[in-house]
């Protein structure tokens, strides 16, 4: 008898070993960790929200995320209080050995992620398929406990934070000025819809010290009528480039178009379709390449972080030159001096033309993504083959910024000195959060 109780110990303390070690092994995955980011993707693409707002909900929720490692990993990544704009200090419950810092990454991930800009409980079945499936896999009660009291506690922080950044007083903020001004931005087909957070340029950065830090040259006077001026050659170039895609240029503008509400017209029938916006296909870039290079979950969920912030700053800046220039659309040109008819080969988005957001963004979160993968990166980007799109292979991620760069050009978006300085700009923009921010420790 003594002999079987002994027997039947020993098998439990071995199935307890293995359950802790298969809990642990599912939380610690850091494909676990990407997938959480991709499904609160897939909620900001429900709730149509435009580039600009879904980076914000990316970066704090990261942040969030981060902050749970550095308390973890104390050794390895610093805390980023005080390095960002107004984030003094984040509260911190007493140490717990019970902790679980993936789980209670995950939690404040999710937590921060919904709570940023749509109702709570938006992740909430995500949430709960995620704990269902580590208690399976025998995740302790008071470890989840432990692990909660952290991630809630990290979380009200960077809510509390999150809240001082200007977001809620700019819903009310006085809407654009639609102006018969010529050169003046106004609304495009087929939605016609109104400009899209033009006071975004207000909302407090995280890194750089204003929306106004990296000014570009202004944009070629406007001059429609004189074949010779700079800006007619701009408005000729497009045109001519769209009217003559090749198919590998048509890829291009489709692999990096990035709606995340296109407006399918056919005759009478009007349906919208939509994608990843732009920061959303880069959320998706750090998941390729944090799983290409081998990185645990602590490298990954700061990989997330640094380019997340980088993205929201980058959006911020290139705001403020939108909305200072209030610049035509190409189409807008096009149709009303040269050819009624003609259509870009994407569809345009609403709101001004200089600079260019997806290049500005772009080129931001390749310097951030080098910084933590290194230059000549090679990675084949395969986000867009949910939506239907083949991937593409680059050779770094500064190469994909610059594809990207000519993918607004072929879009028929953008005019090619607007992609060109946009690059520029928002390469510096990631520069500087690159070097301002102390995250990893050096061994």
């Amino acid at each position: 008898m003594k002999r079987l109780l002994q027997g039947l110990c020993a098998v439990l303390l071995l199935i307890s070993c293995n359950n802790s070690d298969e809990y642990k092994a599912y939380l610690h995955n850091p494909e676990l960790y990407s997938q959480t980011v991709h499904e609160l993707n897939t909620v900001v693409m429900g709730n149509n929200f435009p580039p600009m707002v879904a980076s914000r909900n990316y970066a704090y929720a990261a942040i969030a995320a981060y902050e749970v490692m550095a308390v973890g990993y104390s050794d390895q990544y610093e805390s980023l209080a005080v390095q960002l704009k107004g984030l003094s200090t984040i509260s911190r419950p007493a140490a717990d050995s019970q902790v679980d810092y993936a789980l209670a990454a995950l939690l404040a991930y999710i937590k921060v992620g919904e709570a940023v800009t749509f109702p709570e409980g938006s992740m909430q079945a995500y949430q709960d398929s995620i704990l269902m499936m580590a208690r399976k896999k025998g995740l302790p009660r008071q470890v989840e406990t432990a692990s909660r009291i952290l991630a809630d506690s990290v979380a009200a922080s960077i809510i509390r934070w999150s809240k001082k950044d200007n977001y809620l007083q700019t819903r009310g903020a006085e809407k654009y000025t639609v102006k018969d001004i010529p050169g003046r931005w106004i609304p495009t087909p087929p939605m016609y819809a109104s400009a899209v957070e033009p006071h975004w340029k207000e909302i407090r950065p995280m890194v750089i010290d204003s929306a106004g830090l990296f000014c570009p040259p202004a944009p070629p006077p406007f001059n429609i009528t004189d074949s010779k001026s700079e800006y007619y050659q701009q408005v000729m170039m497009i045109k001519n480039a769209v009217d003559s895609l090749t198919p590998e240029q048509r890829h291009i503008a489709e692999f990096w178009d990035d709606n995340p509400f296109k407006m399918n017209v056919t005759g009478h029938v009007m349906f919208g379709s939509k994608k990843f916006s732009p920061p959303g296909h880069w959320m998706g870039v750090i998941g390729i390449a944090a799983k290409k290079a081998g990185y645990d979950l602590p490298a990954t969920i700061y990989a997330y972080a640094k380019t997340s912030i980088a993205l929201f700053d980058a959006f911020i800046q290139c705001w403020y030159v939108k909305y200072t220039y209030n610049t035509i659309r190409p189409e807008t040109v096009i149709n009303k001096y040269i050819d009624m008819n003609w259509r870009p080969y994407l569809q345009t988005p609403a709101f001004p033309e200089y600079t260019c957001g997806h290049s500005t963004i772009s080129s931001s979160a390749a310097e951030a993504l080098t910084s933590v993968f290194g230059d000549n990166f090679a990675y084949t980007d395969s986000t867009e083959l949910e939506f239907g799109i083949k991937s593409r292979n680059f050779s770094s991620f500064r190469a994909a910024a610059i594809e990207n760069n000519w993918a607004r050009f072929y879009g028929g978006l953008h005019f090619h000195n607007s992609c060109i300085t946009s690059t520029e700009i928002g390469k510096n923009v990631g520069q500087l959060v690159v070097s301002r921010l102390r995250m990893k420790k050096k061994p």
